[in-house]
């Protein structure tokens, strides 16, 4: 098993235990930065989260079966007080245990059902190259997402479209995209940019991100850019646990050449998956 899908199994296994990302990612034989981030691109939902709702969907389910003592599924639940598994409840599902209880039916309420995996990752991931690259300085424009709102990067892209080519002390053609700042709840900073000389008089609302010297493995996709994710997942689930490599802290790049049609999303693309060593 690839170390999401053990994950998966310890998660599903130990849903009454204290699960913690440390614990997670122990008996997935990884780190817990690889296994955060690996388990939100292959399954879409990051990994404490995804442990949040699945307890809270099990405890929403005794709750509509009429349990009679509510601080009781909340310590199954990993609460350790009414109050704080009321709020925890309410921000899930939009109502509190003792409504649920007294509906006595699950009609209207999202669950959180068990994930079952794939476990083939894209069957045509070409080997990567290996680079290390200079220092970079990226400008361009930064938002914040989840896994649940990453859906609107193609329009943080839109927005950016009339600056390329006109961004002052603008290198190259290359537009990039850089992954940063994630945390164990699967929220990470992601700019849309290119590589400039300094930093200076940069467009109103623009920011900056200074990328360091690092060594990169370097997948190239072919392929429409559709495919991101699937790519990603493929890289994170198969190749990094094949090849042995760890996935160094530092932005995960996109770069789109000249060749790249932004109207058409054709023409490859290359993901620039940090590494240690």
């Amino acid at each position: 098993m690839n170390p999401v899908q053990k994950a998966l199994w310890f998660v599903e296994s130990h849903l009454r235990e204290p699960i913690g990302l440390e614990d997670v990612a122990r008996r997935s034989g990884v780190s817990p930065f690889h296994l955060t981030r690996a388990f939100d691109a292959v399954t879409g939902h990051p990994l404490m989260r995804y442990v949040r709702a699945r307890r809270l969907s099990e405890a929403a389910r005794q709750l509509a079966d009429g349990a009679p003592d509510i601080l009781t599924v909340a310590l199954d639940a990993g609460y350790g007080s009414h109050e704080a598994f009321t709020r925890a409840f309410r921000d899930q599902f939009g109502l509190t245990p003792e409504q649920l209880r007294g509906h006595g039916q699950l009609a209207n309420v999202t669950l959180m059902e068990p994930i079952i995996m794939d476990s083939t990752p894209m069957a045509d991931l070409a080997p990567p190259r290996f680079e290390t690259t200079t220092p970079l300085l990226l400008a361009g424009i930064v938002a914040r997402y989840n896994r649940d709102t990453s859906a609107a990067i193609p329009s943080q892209w839109e927005k950016l479209q009339p600056f390329l080519g006109h961004v002052p002390k603008q290198v190259g053609r290359t537009a990039y995209g850089a992954c940063y700042n994630s945390d164990d709840e699967g929220n990470f900073d992601y700019l849309c940019g290119v590589a400039v000389a300094d930093f200076s008089d940069l467009p109103a609302g623009f920011s900056t991100l200074r990328v360091p010297a690092q060594k990169y493995a370097v997948f190239r996709q072919d392929e429409h850019i559709s495919t991101i994710r699937r790519t990603l997942s493929a890289i994170w689930s198969k190749w990094l646990p094949e090849s042995g490599r760890k996935p160094a802290d530092a932005p995960t790049l996109e770069r789109y050449g000249p060749e790249f049609d932004p109207v058409t999303g054709t023409g490859g693309f290359e993901i620039w998956m940090p590494i240690e060593g």
